[in-house]
């Protein structure tokens, strides 16, 4: 269909809504009549040519045959679809023998919804269309909707037909469905100040893709093919996809059966999909409706073609508990097995962040690979998706972990950047991501990036926020640099770039910097007093205390009522686990306990300030020891640190002295691929006659090591690439700023993130000053000496 009976099209159906429905329903509604009635219309036209034949059917299974049941196989057969309609009427009888008894009509209605076979009764129950023919007849407006969707004068089948005059009317195709569809949703919401939610994919770019899947293969295509949109809409790519390998004059025939298989969340758009499958003689059952990623609807099976344009930018936050238990994945598709830093395999989660489950859809694709052992040609996927899958995700993170397992299993052959505006809901930059679990040769260990950003020609009215689109021109371009793996370098405004690089070449290490913690150390009675009150709860503890004083530890549930409401007034919002700690006698207890123990070790130490919290903390030990004080780790915890700050002049805390001699010493050295000398560097410091080394490192033996305790307010990442060996960059990158710094290899992990700014940019350098002034003398000539007079040049 062209462009201009598309819009003829649109606007015939878009005046039903004005002419019929203004006053029965509000704008934003108009979209639960006519979607469902373009539907119904498009399965009853292609049903009237053979209604006598199923009536006829019909009469002989239950006069001469007796049954009681009916026979569906032979009804399929004598409509010629797999669905049929039972009843005597159509559409434009119903019309055409209309009274002015509007009972009569929608009983009459109701009578044909009720013929229809099974699976277009699940259509119309998705629809809800029952309901909108009641309140259409309620409202005295079903016979004139009925007479617009009849009129001779639109042709929403898929066949050519001719209007009232003789002129050709154009066959309505899946994706010109598709495109009407998605025009009606967006002129509704519009409408309705809403946004369409909706991301059609343009035809142009379904034709990339078609190509770019199948072209590499065609002459070695699978005997029968399998092809699944785990987001299918309408239908289109699915559809689309059959009738580039089955077109007669293309140059890809392809000789067996093609299945298509989807999946769709949306029940309008379901139905939709699902009509034009029985249309298309496709198998409607292997189209389904729900959520992709709540339920693996096709687990244990594989498919040889995967294309799809998942949404992107759109929370799955409710769908999280069929994927998750807590921090636990459950769903299989989505735990994947990553190598660390040491190389040993380890089971990692695939789960972006709840903002955005693009990911999620390409590892359902991913999940649905067929091995080389099912088929010779494996699994090709083309995939729609916006900048964030590229490059969101720290590293050992649900997207870097994605992009990680797709890269280091070599799946991920190319990615295109396409024009902004090219589709119709969403001006953002969107890429097509090309896998393969059966790379050529010339593929393995690679990855092409392709930038075809400035690749379009504009349209002469923008369709939304489509105000561009591919040529065949543009799409041959791109498909041939795509299967010659060509290096290009864009020519002037319109073209293309592409590059190759290596697989590891997306990837880095995040590698963490230690420093020491450096503590100084003093009682006081000051820091003490704050043992009195929970870190978390110090604000109402403090009013607490001060209001009840010493009453609060002996009558706490007395002053519990009391203490809460001036939380509540105060507007403090404490949780219920907080509000129970807040008024719970052990609380304060053991807090006043804190206070008791503190003070004791202030009379026993004194208020010397200590430098080196190693000799402090020993003197602390001594002194518990000696008193015989009954206190847990945590509370001695708790009082240390209420009584030390970090002071870069202080000395290192020390976490522990071990001796590393023989085996042990081997072990690590081989651990951490390093010599015996540069294992400080990995924060083990032994002896040393280096002055500016600590005194305790300087009175060590041989054989003896230190680790320190790490300062992690101080604590830095550096993300280095994956060619790069991790302990030469810290030699020559940190280690000359932060000598006493170290690497922490066991927090050391991997990530992967692709930049098509870092690969495609191209700097342009800024004027030099000498153009720049006289361009602004030159201005001065025009401006009567303002700027020579403001600039001071004369």
């Amino acid at each position: 269909m062209n462009k201009s009976s598309h819009n003829k099209l649109v606007s015939f159906i878009w005046s039903i809504a004005d002419d019929c429905l203004r006053d029965v329903y509000v704008r934003g509604k108009y979209r639960d009549v006519i979607l469902p009635m373009i539907v119904l219309r498009r399965l009853d036209a292609l049903l009237e040519p053979t209604k006598d034949a199923v009536l006829e059917e019909l009469a002989f299974q239950r006069d001469e045959a007796g049954f009681t049941e009916w026979d569906e196989t032979g009804l399929r057969e004598a409509s010629g679809y797999v669905f049929y309609n039972t009843s005597k009427w159509t559409l434009q009888k119903i019309k055409d023998t209309a009274t002015n008894s509007t009972q009569i009509l929608q009983a009459n209605f109701e009578d044909y919804l009720n013929g229809f076979s099974p699976n277009v009764k699940e259509i119309i129950q998705k629809f809800k269309l029952r309901s909108q023919v009641a309140h259409m007849a309620s409202k005295d407006v079903l016979l004139d909707v009925l007479e617009k969707f009849t009129s001779s004068n639109i042709n929403l089948t898929p066949f050519e037909k001719e209007d009232p005059e003789g002129r050709k009317l154009p066959a309505l195709s899946n994706l010109g469905m598709g495109y009407v569809f998605e025009e009606l949703i967006r002129k509704f919401n519009e409408e309705n100040n809403e946004e369409a939610g909706e991301h059609f994919t343009p035809r142009e770019v379904i034709d990339l893709m078609t190509h770019i899947i199948f072209d590499p293969i065609k002459d070695n295509l699978p005997p029968v093919m399998t092809i699944y949109d785990p987001a299918c809409g309408s239908g289109g790519m699915l559809t689309e996809s059959q009738n580039f390998i089955k077109d007669e004059e293309g140059d890809i025939r392809a000789t067996g059966d093609v299945y298509l298989y989807g999946k769709e969340i949306n029940d309008e758009t379901y139905a939709i999909c699902k009509s034009d499958m029985m249309i298309k003689g496709n198998n409607p059952e292997n189209i389904r409706v729900g959520s992709t990623l709540s339920t693996d609807e096709f687990a244990g099976k594989s498919f040889d073609f995967m294309l799809s344009n998942p949404p992107y930018g759109k929370s799955w936050s409710s769908e999280q508990k069929y994927i998750k238990d807590g921090k636990d994945v459950i769903d299989p598709r989505f735990i994947i097995s990553l190598k660390n830093y040491w190389n040993v395999e380890e089971e990692a989660d695939a789960i972006p962040r709840s903002s955005d489950g693009q990911l999620l859809f390409l590892m359902e694709m991913v999940d649905k690979m067929k091995s080389l052992s099912q088929s010779k040609t494996g699994t090709r996927i083309a995939s729609v998706h916006n900048g964030s899958s590229l490059f969101t995700g720290d590293a050992g993170g649900g997207e870097s972990n994605i992009r990680r397992h797709i890269i280091e299993n070599d799946w991920l052959e190319a990615i295109v950047q396409l024009p902004n505006n090219l589709f119709y809901n969403t001006g953002i930059t969107t890429y097509i991501w090309i896998l393969s679990n059966n790379k050529a040769a010339n593929r393995k260990g690679k990855v092409q990036l392709i930038d075809a950003v400035q690749l379009y020609r504009k349209l002469r009215k923008a369709l939304g926020n489509k105000n561009c689109e591919f040529s065949p021109k543009h799409i041959t371009k791109i498909v041939n640099t795509y299967k010659n793996m060509s290096v290009e370098e864009r020519v002037g405004e319109q073209g293309i770039s592409s590059k190759v690089f290596d697989n590891s070449d997306f990837g880095y290490y995040k590698a963490t910097i230690e420093r020491p913690k450096r503590l100084k150390a003093q009682f006081t009675a000051e820091r003490i007093e704050a043992l009195r009150y929970d870190r978390v709860l110090q604000e109402p503890m403090q009013y607490a205390f001060e209001t009840f004083g010493e009453s609060i530890y002996t009558n706490t549930t007395k002053h519990g009522k009391d203490i809460l409401e001036w939380c509540e007034k105060n507007e403090l919002n404490l949780s219920s686990a907080n509000k129970t700690k807040l008024t719970k006698p052990a609380t304060w207890q053991k807090h006043l306990n804190l206070v008791k123990t503190g003070a004791l070790l202030l009379k026993a130490i004194g208020k010397t300030e200590y430098n080196d919290f190693n000799d402090f903390k020993k003197l602390v030990d001594a002194e518990i020891k000696k008193q015989k004080l009954s206190i847990s780790a945590s509370d001695k915890k708790a009082i240390l640190n209420a009584v030390s700050w970090y002071d870069a002049e202080a000395e290192k805390v020390i976490k522990k002295v071990e001796q590393l001699s023989g085996d042990k010493l081997a072990k690590l050295l081989a651990h951490l691929d390093c010599e015996e000398k540069d294992l400080a560097d990995f924060g083990y410091y032994g002896f040393s006659n280096d002055v500016t080394s600590s005194a305790v490192e300087r009175s060590l033996k041989k054989g003896e090591y230190i680790t320190y305790e790490t300062e992690s307010d101080l604590r830095d990442t550096e993300n280095v690439p994956l060619k790069e060996n991790i302990h030469n960059y810290f030699k020559h990158e940190v280690q000359p700023h932060v000598p006493e710094a170290w690497i922490n290899l066991d927090a050391t992990k991997i990530g992967y993130e692709i930049s098509f700014n870092k690969y495609f940019y191209k700097h342009k350098p800024l004027r030099n000053i000498e153009d720049v002034t006289k361009d602004i003398l030159d201005l001065e000539q025009q401006s009567n000496g303002l700027i020579t007079e403001i600039l001071n040049l004369v």
